[in-house]
């Protein structure tokens, strides 16, 4: 079995970022300076996982999901709103430009990443060591850059892609490449990996890429590029495809208990039947080789409770997310909580329910500080991780590709459909129930997908994308403000400001200005 990264590796990682990350501000803008020349490295097999780990620590990052993709970034779309009225610019409400720091900073992250990935592939056949080893590193390095990539091609659409390492500046004008040219490097890199990478089962836990990982990925890239902005509908099979094989396989089912992974989130459990891939995150906030984040104190139920753990809970819900659940779904209280904490550091909080009327007061609760093991709670590091797949998707994303194929009678796409419903209502996973839907016509379907997906899957980062290749981002943005009005909560009129801010060209984020500027080869997306 694979060993989850420890803290020899944890160590290592600190060199090895001296010899992958270019000391440059503008990663593809200026000449970057390797402290550690590459052929004082890539020595041993120890190295060469060191570097991976390297690799994996660019979602760790707090320009990834380490901080401000829970919440702050506006991929949540008509799910939530900023919890504060002093937020007035930034990604959260739609007002961004070029310069916007929390975008320029996710572009940087992203393409740092890639550039270790390459170094990496670079030398991966430098040590002696097992050639099984050097496999899955190779394969989980290639899926790595790949999901890179899709993260900068699916939020800027064409993007520069890079054959070799960034090491010099004659190697920083590059000129975009269009976004179709880029989803084929994706998906082809990705099928590579998938032959390289162990099953899910032989690894046991969530925390580094397995055959399931990439299948289910590469599903979902597929199902981007199928929708808009490209539209090539040809791509449904192959995003079917995809997620039959994690079906197939047998290795997957839904946990019983919704709540239940998130709790596993919270303490370090790995349940990989369910959650297939996931950020790792650990440490109390005292552990000099912990890499924390800040998944449950930035999305939460706020409290200054040390026993409860701090949140800052930056996200309030909107009336359209909770009246998406029935009075019966087992999600709705979970991830929009029926109460709220009163007291401070010096009091044991106490909760408080709220009135029903409140629905707009309400906070996201699917990150639970309360449940950490450790009795010592930082007021902003925790060690929770985060899912970066789920099963749940996978079967979503399989029953949508089908419902658009349409060349079966759809009992496979409803069974999958009902597995999730099932859970959300406290039955079965398998078994038929009178609740069960069926006979739907392909309209009917798209839009119980449509619905199905926020109430499962909500605030972790797909709702955004979703509306966007369905094509009805700006439609449903644009509700969220009639909502508001038509709701008038009192305490919360600022929160429609964010809605009323969103155009056509949020469909993508701008490159940043700093990029263009020193990169004379790089143009700027348009309505920027």
């Amino acid at each position: 079995m694979i060993n989850k990264i420890n803290k020899y590796s944890i160590k290592l990682l600190w060199i090895v970022v001296l010899v992958n990350l270019c000391s440059c501000k503008k990663f593809l803008a200026t000449e970057p300076k390797d402290f550690i020349a590459q052929e004082n490295y890539y020595e041993t097999e120890e190295q060469l996982d060191a570097a991976l780990t390297g690799v994996y620590s660019t979602l760790k990052n707090s320009a990834a999901y380490g901080n401000f993709m829970l919440g702050r970034m506006g991929f949540d779309a008509d799910e939530g709103y900023t919890s504060s009225a002093s937020v007035v610019t930034g990604p959260m409400v739609y007002r961004v430009d070029g310069t916007e720091p929390v975008v320029e900073n996710y572009w940087h992250i992203f393409y740092s990443g890639i550039n270790r990935a390459d170094i990496l592939l670079q030398n991966i056949n430098k040590p002696k060591m097992d050639e099984v080893k050097r496999s899955r590193i190779k394969g989980e390095t290639i899926f790595l850059k790949a999901y890179f990539y899709y993260m900068l091609v699916s939020r800027f659409s064409d993007v520069p892609y890079l054959e070799k390492p960034v090491v010099s500046v004659d190697d920083t004008q590059i000129a975009r490449t269009p976004s179709v040219q880029v989803y084929e490097r994706i998906v082809a890199a990705m099928i590579e990996a998938e032959q390289l990478v162990p099953t899910a089962t032989a690894l046991g836990f969530g925390g580094r890429v397995n055959k399931s990982t990439v299948r289910g990925i590469l599903a979902r890239v597929y199902l981007q590029w199928a929708g808009l902005p490209i539209k090539d509908e040809t791509k449904y099979l192959e995003a079917r495809k995809w997620a039959f094989k994690v079906i197939e396989s047998g290795e997957h089912e839904l946990n019983p208990s919704y709540q239940q992974i998130f709790i596993n989130y919270a303490q370090d459990k790995y349940d990989v039947k369910e959650s297939i891939w996931e950020v790792e995150f650990y440490g109390d906030g005292t552990d000099p080789y912990g890499i924390y984040g800040r998944v449950g104190s930035t999305l939460g139920i706020p409290s200054n409770d040390p026993t409860k753990g701090y949140v800052n809970a930056y996200m309030r819900v909107t009336g359209w997310m909770y009246r998406l659940y029935a009075a019966n779904d087992t999600r709705r209280n979970w991830n929009i909580p029926p109460f709220y904490y009163t007291g401070s550091a010096t009091e044991p909080a106490t909760v408080v329910t709220w009135a029903g009327s409140r629905i707009y007061d309400r906070f996201i609760g699917k990150w639970r500080r309360e449940y950490e093991l450790s009795p010592i709670k930082s007021t902003v590091a925790t060690p929770q991780n985060y899912p970066l797949l789920r099963y749940s998707d996978v079967l979503l994303m399989y029953a949508e590709a089908d419902n658009f194929i349409q060349d079966n009678d759809g009992l496979q796409r409803h069974e999958a459909l009902n597995k999730v419903r099932r859970r959300a209502l406290g039955l079965a996973v398998n078994s038929p129930s009178g609740t069960d839907l069926f006979d739907l016509n392909k309209e009917q379907f798209l839009k119980e997908i449509q619905n199905e997906r926020p109430r499962e899957l909500c605030f972790e980062n797909h709702r955004k994308m979703d509306l966007v290749r369905w094509g009805i981002f700006l439609t449903r943005m644009k509700a969220i403000v009639t909502d508001f009005t038509a709701d008038n909560p009192a305490s919360r009129t600022y929160g429609v400001l964010g809605f009323q801010n969103v155009a056509s060209r949020d469909v993508l984020w701008p490159i940043p200005t700093n990029e263009i500027t020193l990169n004379r080869l790089l143009t700027q997306n348009q309505g920027w």
